[in-house]
């Protein structure tokens, strides 16, 4: 009976795991599923062989309150062009990248049906952002939430104040984990080490492999408890007869 389990869970998890690696979350502006995009624009080009946005997104993802989410990126002041590219950087990310299977979550909210959660970012390009951002302003240390939109436009809320960069979020740690409602996690893995998930590159995706080797650690850490529970009922189911 054991092998039978172990051979279906097998079988199952490899399915799941084609499925992980290459797909496209359920969000605003994703396509339904990846594919080539020759006319990616300016930052996001890294992704034109295979990504989950098209032209259009990628070209608003470079404008300042783009229609893309509303987003003031100049909300205490115009923001540094040095700290921007990071957050234009972030967007393509998100919008495109094909390979964030493993982090992906269900969200209830009105704009998006998943998001994901813990994608572990590389120590040096968190850090990279950080330093090119700390001598800006900003009202928030999670962006996610807690604005004031009465204008259609993000606003700092009543009450706060813009504060710099290292105040709001005094290490790089913070404000990767934080400024997006851990969506990120920050590791001590550097660009290249196959461990954390890379923002820049060129040439090849280096995230499918990153993506594969999470997957995989889920896929183990799921079979370990499903083998000890199906054992435990198997324990108890003698015991009880």
């Amino acid at each position: 009976m054991l092998l039978v389990l172990a051979s279906l869970l097998t079988l199952t998890s490899g399915t799941l795991s084609l499925d992980k690696l290459n797909m496209c979350m359920d969000g605003k502006h994703q396509k339904t599923a990846p594919g080539p995009e020759g006319q990616l624009f300016l930052q996001c080009t890294p992704w034109r062989d295979n990504a989950c946005c098209t032209a259009n997104t990628t070209e608003e993802a470079h404008e300042d309150n783009s229609y893309l989410y509303n987003f003031n990126w100049n909300h205490c002041g115009a923001m540094s062009p040095s700290c921007k590219r990071h957050f234009i950087q972030d967007t393509c990310f998100y919008e495109c990248s094909p390979h964030l299977g493993p982090w992906i979550q269900p969200a209830d909210e009105s704009w998006r049906k998943e998001r994901v959660l813990n994608v572990p970012i590389c120590k040096d390009e968190c850090e990279q952002w950080w330093e090119d951002c700390k001598d800006d302003f900003t009202c928030k240390s999670n962006w996610h939430k807690g604005w004031d939109w009465s204008s259609k436009v993000n606003k700092c809320p009543e009450g706060s104040k813009c504060r710099k960069w290292t105040e709001v979020f005094p290490t790089p740690k913070s404000m990767c984990e934080e400024i997006w409602s851990n969506s990120y996690l920050y590791t001590t893995h550097l660009k290249g080490s196959g461990r954390c998930m890379q923002l820049w590159f060129s040439g090849k995706n280096p995230n499918r492999e990153v993506a594969e080797y999470y997957n995989q650690a889920q896929q183990s850490r799921s079979f370990a408890v499903t083998t000890l529970l199906f054992l435990a009922a198997v324990v108890f189911s003698a015991t009880k007869y």
